[in-house]
């Protein structure tokens, strides 16, 4: 996680931003007393919404959960892929 002030970042966005997309880092960028932004890359934004989808019910959550216990309890089983 990298933290600057909005007056550094303006100085030097490409770097930071550059930073945030090429090394997955989450930039928090302090505009004052109790305000901020973060700013994270396109890649982190899209796996948060889809865990967050993933996780927006009740059945996909118990269906998740039950394929964590079936690895941890080694009863899981792999199939091929189909040729077709």
């Amino acid at each position: 996680m990298i933290t600057t002030s909005i007056s550094a970042f303006r100085k030097d966005i490409k770097k930071y931003l550059d930073n945030v997309t090429e090394n997955f880092e989450t930039l928090i960028i302090n505009r004052g007393k109790d305000s901020g932004v973060v700013v994270i890359s396109l890649d982190e934004y899209n796996s948060l919404n889809a865990t967050q989808h993933e996780l927006s019910s009740r059945i996909n959550e118990s269906r998740l959960d039950s394929a964590i216990e079936k690895l941890k309890s080694k009863s899981s089983f792999q199939k091929g892929l189909i040729d077709l």
